[in-house]
């Protein structure tokens, strides 16, 4: 259990104990509350490491194997076909039961639960930015774009694998460590933002502001 020690701010104020970002809703909520979020929340440990274990994999045959797309869509095909004859040749000799194909990738409603997630989220993200660039929260108008710096730096050292490798592990592994080390992730985040508003007043007492002058009444 984490101790904060209050007496370390100079000016004695107590950091306030608010989710990160303002939330009010639980992260599993926030992600969907489906099996997106059980996958994406590790509440499915086979499923989350398989999609993990698979989206590494392919990484690894693009940017370290040198494959080309459509040589490995082929030879993944050409493997899937000749493992699945021999199954079934070695079911129809041993009496065993014929391959079929695994209900998540025949369920039609996993499928549009994940479009939905994504278009739901997109969407989210679209409102929240145009609610920020209004003027509406200054503090994260500034962390927006610092944040948008640092990814466009970061993008610029990787290719568009890469990147998308890296997105899609962060994806699946920090909502995960953030539901697992909430309390310690909200009060550092608190007390980042407290200081980021004190920045930003003092710099606005800074800008200097002529006197308004009153009108004259004849």
């Amino acid at each position: 259990m984490p101790i904060y020690d209050s007496s370390s701010e100079s000016d004695n104020e107590i950091t306030p104990r608010g989710k990160l970002f303002g939330r009010q809703r639980p992260m599993h909520a926030i992600l969907g509350g489906g099996k997106v979020a059980d996958v994406l929340l590790w509440r499915n440990p086979k499923v989350s490491a398989a999609l993990l274990t698979g989206v590494t994999t392919i990484w690894f045959l693009f940017e370290v194997v040198e494959y080309n797309f459509v040589t490995l869509l082929c030879h993944i095909s050409i493997t899937a076909m000749l493992a699945i004859f021999i199954w079934c040749i070695s079911a129809d000799y041993f009496g065993w039961k014929r391959p079929t194909i695994p209900q998540l990738l025949s369920d039609q409603a996993a499928f549009s639960e994940v479009v939905y997630f994504f278009h739901w989220r997109f969407n989210q993200f679209l409102q929240k930015l145009l609610h920020i660039a209004g003027g509406n929260d200054p503090v994260n108008f500034f962390l927006v774009i610092i944040s948008l710096y640092v990814l466009s730096v970061i993008g610029s050292c990787f290719d568009f694998v890469n990147l998308l490798f890296i997105g899609l592990v962060s994806m699946e592994t920090l909502p995960y460590l953030y539901t697992r080390y909430e309390d310690e992730v909200d009060y550092h985040a608190g007390q980042m933002t407290r200081r980021g508003s004190k920045v930003y007043k003092r710099f606005l007492n800074k800008i200097p502001r002529g006197t308004v002058k009153e009108k004259k009444h004849s």
